[in-house]
């Protein structure tokens, strides 16, 4: 079994959830949840190990790459295991569906870039990319209530995926297509034929609506996009300036993206398409007197201030923290009972 696959690179908070739903509306594209399927095969040992697990990572790391010498084929054997384990499970997930292409949008995958392209050669890789601040402030409303800093402590999300994408896209094998969340929503019907054509599958221009294709379909509510796609239809540009909005009216989070996007390599930015020049050509058009928009108090920020809370309670005191993972322990305990 070899099955046609079709991944699609992003960061977290690049659209990757509003294009895999107008891909899998295609009649020859599964699409579905993310499954991390080879976040943690990169991470056994042979190509990338983990810091932390159950068993003793350098231990394992060191047993199996002497285990792999010693096969026939020694390194090749290695990835034609990785990719029968894969083929199998992607190949089950698509029996049954009538489609013919195998849809992954995992942005983790984004992460271990190198090791994907060694078990999927022959894939076909859409690289979504979206303005680095739009990216950034996505992620802290969507999950930290709009916390900048909490955000970037927990997860320096810039920092980690520009550079690894940027090195995918000029690396340029295998030969990805490579697309602007802005360009995608503002011309979806261009984009999407041209996307189309890459992949190799003929332009159906209904999946633009894609939100028609899920009105009869269960709904499914993952942790990957908890306030942004389902609310739309078809690509929107609305939350195309959000984040100018919110620096014009917060000189602490302008100052904050400010050092964030400094740190980051200017030519990983252009390769991206957003050029150093280019980030901040937003903000020179935005009003001066913009003042704070007040968000309504839905049950979900309600649910995500108190996360952020806790969490930031138990990073300061050691001994809510155990508390927390005792409760959890117990927890597991009960469930497995």
């Amino acid at each position: 079994m070899s099955v046609q696959m079709l991944f699609v690179i992003s960061s977290p908070r690049s659209g990757s959830t509003m294009l895999e739903q107008i891909l899998e509306s295609h009649s020859s594209i599964l699409g579905g949840p993310e499954p991390h399927l080879l976040t943690p095969l990169a991470h056994l040992g042979f190509w990338a190990k983990v810091d932390r697990a159950p068993y003793d990572p350098e231990a394992a790391a060191d047993a199996l790459r002497r285990f792999v010498e010693e096969l026939p084929g020694k390194e090749g054997d290695y990835w034609a295991a990785c990719r029968a384990y894969s083929d199998v499970l992607y190949g089950q997930y698509l029996a049954g569906s009538g489609k013919s292409i195998c849809l992954d949008k995992t942005p983790a995958y984004a992460l271990v870039l190198p090791f994907l392209a060694k078990v999927f050669p022959d894939a076909k890789y859409v690289v979504l990319a979206r303005h680095p601040i739009a990216t950034f402030s996505s992620y802290a409303n969507s999950f930290f209530d709009g916390d900048y800093q909490a955000a970037h402590r927990y997860n320096p999300l810039l920092n980690r995926y520009v550079p690894a994408i940027a090195s995918f896209l000029r690396r340029g094998s295998p030969p990805g297509f490579h697309i602007r969340y802005e360009d995608l929503v503002l011309e979806p019907e261009l984009w999407l034929e041209r996307i189309y054509a890459y992949i190799g599958v003929p332009f159906e221009r209904e999946t633009i609506d894609y939100g028609r294709s899920r009105e009869n379909a269960p709904k499914k509510r993952g942790l990957g996009d908890p306030i942004g796609v389902r609310q739309y239809t078809r690509p929107s540009t609305q939350s195309l300036h959000k984040w100018v909005l919110e620096l014009s009216a917060d000189s602490a989070k302008r100052s904050f993206m400010e050092e964030i996007i400094g740190s980051l390599d200017p030519g990983d930015l252009q390769t991206l398409g957003y050029p150093t020049e280019e980030v901040w050509k937003p903000l020179a058009n935005a009003p001066s007197d913009v003042t704070p928009q007040t968000t309504r108090l839905t049950q979900y920020r309600l649910q995500r201030k108190i996360i952020v809370g806790v969490r930031a309670v138990a990073q300061r005191q050691r001994i809510l923290r155990r508390s927390l993972e005792s409760v959890r322990a117990i927890c597991a305990t009960l469930m497995n009972e």
